[in-house]
């Protein structure tokens, strides 16, 4: 059943799928970047989430973590375009008219970006993808 992108059963299912994919190696860059989402559909507040890759793969969980690389603040639909779409026009739209706003180290969020993911991942992202509305 698909949910909608970030939402708490969004969320748990990508919690889930991750676990079910197991251990996809090191991540090629080690990252953690804290989320500030604005206007999500479902919800009336700014939405607080996470991505870190300290631990492996790429994981998305709710809250803040204590010591993030980089935050960054993003509309929903730009987020979903990036994490989910995998459309780098629209976020680098967002982010030139200013729609996209991060502090931190920089260094992190351009070596993340100029990673090729390996074929397990291409999978994982796939099975993600299947799982949002």
């Amino acid at each position: 059943m698909p949910y909608e992108f970030l939402s708490p059963e969004w969320i748990e299912a990508a919690r889930t799928l991750r676990n079910e994919i197991g251990d996809l190696g090191p991540a090629p860059v080690v990252v953690v970047i804290n989320l500030d989402v604005n206007n999500a559909p479902f919800s009336t507040s700014t939405l607080m989430a996470h991505l870190n890759t300290s631990s492996g793969p790429l994981a998305i969980d709710e809250g803040h973590h204590p010591s993030p690389d980089l935050s960054v603040v993003i509309e929903w639909e730009t987020a979903k375009a990036l994490l989910i779409e995998g459309n780098p026009q629209a976020v680098m739209s967002a982010f030139m008219a200013g729609k996209i706003r991060v502090e931190g180290d920089m260094s992190k969020l351009v070596a993340l970006q100029n990673v090729s993911p390996d074929e397990r991942a291409h999978e994982a992202v796939a099975k993600l993808r299947a799982l949002t509305a």
